[in-house]
């Protein structure tokens, strides 16, 4: 790996890291050299993600903090834990995202939809403003947050998410002019990547779903991770307030 992209000696926090591409961005940090907090909601799933990472990077420093991302004393206690344990917090992933609404907004359960701002884009501030309490206010670092191409452009069809991810993407430019030069904040924006949180997104088939991308597949979870973990490192150095895409070039079609 070229020295630039070497995460040796820096550690990580990635929420939503029990499964698809959460697990994916912390395998890939953790191959970079970084240790790496995951967090999410259910313990048991967590334990075993934790396992199957620490097998498949032998020597790697993984620690696990079941919570809820909406939740302040979670955000809190990962954030402090992570800083007494690990030593620092020099890269936070905000990957935890939610999607119970469907269908159009005029039917839209609104709890439904406040709950998909509050976890979506709320904890994801949340979480920032704890890394910066704790290590990175003082000492710098860089925070990527997963948004999505339902972010960029209307859907119909997931319009509460899409507007969550849009919020997102604005936190991203304002936090990015508001904490440089010493915090580095981007977003990326997949489109739909083979998880089990997109699922209902491939109902009639991953062929059929895959048909208008340019790339003729989904995306993978490592496909994302990859480019997180560039974000991160120093070869991006003079990257701040970017939304990437890497959606196969769906959006260059014109027709999401």
């Amino acid at each position: 790996m070229e020295k630039e992209q070497d995460l040796q000696g820096r550690v990580a926090v990635v929420t939503g890291a029990s499964r698809g591409i959460g697990r994916a961005i912390a395998a890939d940090l953790l191959a970079r050299g970084a240790a790496v907090t995951v967090t999410a909601r259910k313990k048991d799933q967590l334990d075993a993600t934790a396992e199957e990472l620490r097998a498949a990077v032998p020597g790697a420093t993984v620690l696990t903090i079941a919570g809820n991302a909406g939740d302040e004393e979670s955000r809190r206690e990962t954030v402090d834990r992570t800083v007494a344990e690990l030593g620092s917090l020099d890269i936070l992933i905000n990957n935890t995202g939610i999607n119970p609404v469907y269908g159009s907004l005029m039917e839209a359960d609104l709890a439904g939809v406040r709950k998909i701002f509050e976890v979506n884009v709320v904890a994801t501030l949340g979480f920032i403003q704890e890394a910066h309490r704790a290590w990175m206010g003082e000492h710098g670092g860089s925070i990527v947050n997963l948004a999505s191409v339902a972010g960029i452009r209307s859907t119909g069809v997931i319009a509460a998410y899409g507007s969550s991810k849009a919020a997102l993407i604005r936190l991203t430019e304002e936090l990015a002019w508001q904490l440089g030069p010493s915090i580095r904040v981007n977003a990326v924006a997949p489109g739909v990547v083979k998880t089990k949180f997109a699922e209902a997104l491939v109902a009639n088939g991953e062929e059929a779903a895959a048909a208008g991308y340019p790339m003729k597949r989904l995306g993978t979870p490592e496909d994302v991770a990859s480019l997180v973990g560039f974000l991160v490192s120093d070869a991006a150095s003079w990257i701040t307030g970017e939304t990437v895409r890497v959606d196969g070039g769906l959006l260059a079609t014109g027709t999401f």
